[in-house]
């Protein structure tokens, strides 16, 4: 289906300008000329119900996060930033706190606000977007998926688990923990399965689930867990940390033990945004969040620009950097 991108490209101008031609704002008539004949030749017809309604609204996109604090989520929002600048709108960053009546209000002030659209990591499946949807606010979903039929981007967090912790195995490691963030969370659950996919298959008989930690996704949730790990009978060799901050709270508490890598292996899921230890110590399975941000602010903006094809799931693909490779 055509978007407004198409259009732009044809036009030799913004995508910005390209909204402003339909929603009749001023343009100067030789864009308008340029606009309307690229989409008269690409047959693009604006959906007329939204476009009734972006007239009614300002050209303010809303991105709520459960962690402003989290480089992940940061990196992201430049990707959201660079995107919707480039268009003519401006970000509202709304930090939930992972606590669904904090994101809930969020929410009630992006309809009440008349922002154009949201763009969401849900705090956990309770999340409501009602309210959104009713007032006809086009939303997309990064990170993690919700129980509607919207728009939504997501790592393939199933194969990052696995991908972990086969480094693991091919480095020699056998008994490798998994530490993630609170198992209710869809990131959190299927960067565990991989994980566990990835051990049962290099030892049937295994049992991995004992070595299973769910906690909070900040570093203090990694390092509770891996003092609990490593109270066990018979601690872990390695560990996957199932995001950036967990990783560095679990080298952490390793480090406090004399137990650095390669004593005992780490796989950090993310990125490693701030350690001590060498690059090259610590496997990591590397998320491309900024591309996240940018192909959800384009869902978003084709959304808003009219575009009402059937919601569509983006999955991107992590980037092993492996600690037996020898990284730059």
């Amino acid at each position: 289906m055509t978007t407004i991108y198409d259009v732009a490209e044809r036009a030799g101008v913004s995508p910005a300008t390209v909204s402003r031609v339909f929603n009749g704002t001023n343009v100067s008539p030789e864009k308008v000329e340029a606009v309307r004949r690229a989409a008269a030749e690409l047959e693009f017809t604006p959906n007329r119900a939204a476009r009734a309604l972006r007239t009614q609204s300002a050209e303010v996109i809303a991105l709520v996060i459960p962690d402003i604090e989290n480089p992940y989520f940061t990196e992201m929002a430049r990707g959201v930033e660079d995107v919707a600048a480039e268009a003519g709108y401006s970000v509202v960053l709304c930090n939930s706190d992972s606590q669904t009546e904090k994101e809930a209000a969020y929410l009630r002030i992006a309809v009440a606000e008349h922002m154009s659209g949201v763009i969401i990591a849900t705090a956990d499946e309770s999340t409501s977007l009602d309210a959104l949807r009713a007032a006809g606010r086009p939303v997309v979903a990064v990170d993690r998926g919700t129980r509607y039929d919207i728009d939504g981007v997501v790592m393939a967090n199933r194969a990052a688990g696995a991908s972990a912790a086969e480094d693991l195995l091919a480095a020699g490691y056998r008994r490798i923990a998994y530490i993630g963030g609170p198992e209710h969370i869809d990131t959190a659950a299927e960067r565990a399965a991989g994980w566990r996919s990835a051990l049962v298959a290099a030892a049937p008989e295994s049992d991995p689930d004992e070595l299973a930690r769910f906690a909070t996704f900040r570093v203090d949730g990694g390092r509770a867990a891996m003092e609990e790990l490593l109270a066990l009978p018979e601690p872990p060799d390695a560990v996957v940390a199932g995001n950036n901050l967990i990783g560095v709270g679990a080298i952490q508490v390793l480090t406090e033990h004399g137990l650095t890598p390669p004593a005992v292996g780490v796989a950090v899921i993310g990125s490693l945004p701030f350690t001590t230890l060498s690059p090259r110590a610590v496997t990591v399975v590397r998320l491309p969040a900024r591309h996240m941000g940018v192909t959800a602010a384009r869902m978003l903006l084709d959304r808003i620009g009219g575009d009402d094809q059937p919601a569509r799931t983006e999955v991107l693909h992590g980037e092993v950097l492996s600690a037996s490779a020898g990284r730059d």
